[in-house]
């Protein structure tokens, strides 16, 4: 049984708080879906700011910066990103490593999306090698999480915010953001229709119990180590 967590505009500091709850709280298994969510840049817990973003625009243009309880890159998000997190017990899916963990995720979402030219690339997701998804993962001795970043659009504002990474995927061979990244409605006619694939996708795999934001977010109340923080 998994629990499907639909959320709707929720900001992304709080689905990251909520997420991080879970993993450390919870005994049972969750996918979280969040579409909605305004801008803000997160980064990953190793992730340092001033050698990603540009601090001084960030806080010109008011986008909150948060540094994630995970590993990872960088993102910028806002209203058009859609987040899909999944969180399991190992008694569920005994994954012990990244690799399997992205190959199954590989799996679902070509199964999901049904699109020919989607698949994993150096841990990112990419349509014709362009991405259109990045992920980062936590690996407990009990469960793991596995959270994607996904371009339904972007704001190239938005996407200035942030510097070239010293460290980035070779496929991405130096390309400036317009030119390495795609959107997902450039392939799909509606956030909607990619919503309902992956809905339907979980559902054939695994018995699902939708649950509120209220009900999952008791998990928050409870003492646990919280690395997820507004910076």
């Amino acid at each position: 049984m998994i629990n499907l967590i639909h959320l709707q505009n929720v900001p992304i500091y709080k689905q990251l708080q909520l997420e991080e709850a879970l993993l450390r709280n919870s005994s049972e298994s969750y996918c979280i879906i969040n579409e909605g969510s305004p801008p803000a840049i997160v980064m990953g817990i190793s992730g340092k700011m001033d050698e990603l973003i540009h601090v001084d625009k960030a806080s010109n243009m008011q986008v909150p910066i948060i540094k994630r309880f995970s590993g990872g890159g960088t993102v910028v998000v806002d209203e058009n990103t859609l987040f899909v997190t999944f969180l399991f017990q190992k008694e569920k899916h005994d994954l012990h490593y990244p690799e399997p963990i992205y190959r199954w995720s590989e799996d679902f979402y070509q199964k999901a999306l049904n699109h020919s030219l989607f698949a994993l690339k150096e841990n990112d997701y990419v349509l014709e090698n362009k991405k259109c998804g990045g992920n980062a993962q936590y690996l407990r001795k009990n469960n793991w999480l596995h959270h994607t970043t996904f371009l339904w659009d972007y704001s190239r504002k938005h996407m200035e915010l942030l510097k070239h990474p010293k460290k980035a995927p070779k496929y991405r061979e130096q390309r400036k953001h317009d030119e390495f990244l795609v959107k997902l409605k450039d392939y799909f006619p509606t956030l909607q229709e990619v919503t309902s694939k992956l809905i339907g996708e979980i559902k054939k795999r695994y018995h699902v119990k939708e649950i509120s934001y209220e009900l999952a977010s008791i998990h928050m109340e409870k003492e646990h180590r919280k690395a997820t923080k507004l910076l």
